[in-house]
């Protein structure tokens, strides 16, 4: 049991928790649908579910966006490596939906212009990978790649390495801030009525005869007990599915790969633009790109063996291998271990075939449904929609009164032509938050004190926004606010522990933290911090 002093929390989550175990005024006892997991996955459910007029409770047994959703390589792309490998479907489902939130979601979901160099003798050359991009560019119904030569490339990247230098492609994909994206993406499914919950778990499925029909969950943070029941109960816990699968009968599929990143101050790794390299030790593609006023370099593929309750961390030889990358492409600058910002490492729920490269294995979802229980994995951040649109489907097979078509209907709500009045602030920073928030970010505007609307200094965050996540956004430990509802965990020095009296005021005000909360919370974080996200120390030979 995990205590928290905040008399704030505790009154929301003591109406979220009645409201999913007892039920709301109407005197609802069953859910059309219960989403197990909160990331982007659980989340498209829900808010795909809750527009349909279905009745869903969202939980988590973590905070939302706490697994591989807050630490992907924040890139909503087709996957060139899909293309590469001949998954003709996969990549067009993805590139379409990249285009789609391109255009939903402006300012959450950004293009952002890939370099890729070409060195003579290396693979892969100009004409190979100008026919990928072409293929790719048609399955988006978009041109947008050209192929420079060296001395035009060199303007594009003017500290890449330049021997044997024959030029370079430039085409465009897109970037988000992923935890962002789940929480917009439940924050529409809340406008139609969905629950969110976090700091939930999901003990122990109820079966009715041999079908599924409710979980017995529990309140991480008061240590409450209850039944929930629910005509369907999906099971979207990605790298975690195959636990309530067992409990159902089901078998084991998921082969846990970890991806680790680098992150870097921009002013020690400028670029305007994102590479996309093939690592010479083992031609994996990796990426540098610029993100958030700081620049990620990512990712490994590797098995990841640990404890899945445990917050998973970079290890020394990933930390190799991607510097070793940066070190490869830019040797002028003269890129140390440290000059590193900061680590982070996610858990990707890949369906296992047995491929002895865990770079082979599919990146398609999975869907199984047995004794009732519907779990899904896999798959990519960027075709979410499609993955809760397949996964209704199966819904529609247990609630005969549901049907379900995919009428292209977009995922985030159009603003009125009365976008929200954003005080006069620039084009630039209305774009932002009009795309992280919708039709709150006037909200966040108005919920800001004196000074609060300039940025965390080295970052593009508001300090508004901290405050009014902190008070909106069911945050409940530090993490939480520092890391999913922010990014300032990863992208200021030791985790933003120079602002830390900042942020002890926020608390204090917004979640009623007091001296020793705040103190708790923050040696938590800190050790955290030192354990998972720092850049880990070389073992002594």
């Amino acid at each position: 049991m995990v205590s928290v002093d905040t008399s704030y929390t505790l009154k929301w989550r003591e109406q979220a928790w009645s409201k999913l175990t007892k039920g709301d005024s109407k005197g609802l006892h069953e859910w059309d649908v219960l989403v197990i997991g909160g990331g982007i996955t659980g989340a498209g459910i829900a808010r795909e579910a809750a527009r349909r007029k279905l009745t869903v409770a969202l939980i988590d047994q973590r905070d939302f966006a706490w697994g591989t959703s807050s630490r992907s390589s924040k890139m909503v792309h087709g996957g060139l490596r899909h293309l590469m490998a001949g998954h003709l479907k996969l990549t067009y489902d993805l590139v379409r939906e990249r285009e789609r939130l391109l255009h939903e979601v402006p300012g959450l979901v950004n293009p952002l212009g890939f370099l890729f160099t070409d060195y003579k003798g290396r693979f892969p050359g100009h004409w190979s990978f100008n026919a990928l991009l072409t293929t790719y560019d048609l399955l988006a119904r978009r041109w947008n790649h050209r192929y420079y030569k060296a001395r035009e490339y060199m303007l594009l990247a003017p500290r890449v390495a330049s021997t044997d230098l024959k030029g370079g492609v430039r085409y465009t994909d897109a970037v988000t801030n992923d935890a962002r994206l789940v929480l917009r993406v439940i924050q529409e499914a809340k406008c139609d009525g969905a629950l969110a919950i976090n700091y939930v778990a999901a003990d122990q499925l109820i079966r009715q005869g041999n079908k599924v029909c409710g979980v017995a969950v529990r309140d991480v943070i008061t240590g409450e007990t209850a039944e929930v029941h629910a005509k369907v109960v999906v099971n979207a816990t990605g790298a975690w599915a195959d636990r309530l699968r067992k409990q159902a009968g089901g078998g084991s599929n998921i082969r846990p790969l970890r991806g680790s990143h680098l992150v870097f101050p921009f002013w020690r790794l400028p670029i305007a633009q994102a590479f996309g390299l093939m690592h010479p030790v083992d031609r994996r593609s990796v990426f540098l790109l610029p993100w958030e006023g700081a620049t990620v370099v990512g990712n490994t593929d590797l098995d990841h063996d640990e404890d899945l309750d445990s917050e998973p961390h970079t290890t020394p030889q990933e930390v190799d291998y991607l510097l070793e990358i940066v070190q490869y492409q830019f040797p002028n600058l003269g890129i140390k271990r440290e000059d590193i910002l900061s680590t982070y490492a996610g858990v990707r729920p890949v369906i296992g075939t047995g491929a002895l490269n865990p770079s082979k294995e599919r990146r398609n979802h999975s869907i199984w449904v047995e004794n009732g229980l519907i779990s899904v994995s896999g798959g990519k951040l960027t075709n979410f929609r499609l993955i809760a649109l397949d996964v209704l489907r199966r819904v529609a097979r247990c609630i005969p009164s549901f049907t379900i078509s995919n009428r292209g209907d977009p995922v985030f709500r159009k603003l009125s032509e009365q976008a929200p009045d954003l005080g006069g602030l620039d084009s630039t920073l209305r774009r932002y938050l009009i795309g992280r928030y919708g039709e709150k970010a006037i909200e966040v505007v108005n919920y800001a004190r004196e000074g609060e609307l300039s940025r965390v200094p080295g970052t593009d965050t508001l300090w508004a926004e901290l405050r009014w996540a902190a008070h909106n956004e069911a945050v409940v430990h530090l993490d939480d606010l520092l890391f999913r509802r922010s990014n300032l965990g990863i992208l200021l020095q030791k985790g933003g522990l120079a602002f830390f009296d900042h942020l002890q005021a926020i608390c204090r005000d917004e979640l009623g933290w007091d001296t020793n909360c705040w103190e708790r919370e923050a040696n938590n974080f800190k050790a955290l911090w030192n354990e998972c996200y720092s850049v880990p120390e070389v073992s002594a030979q």
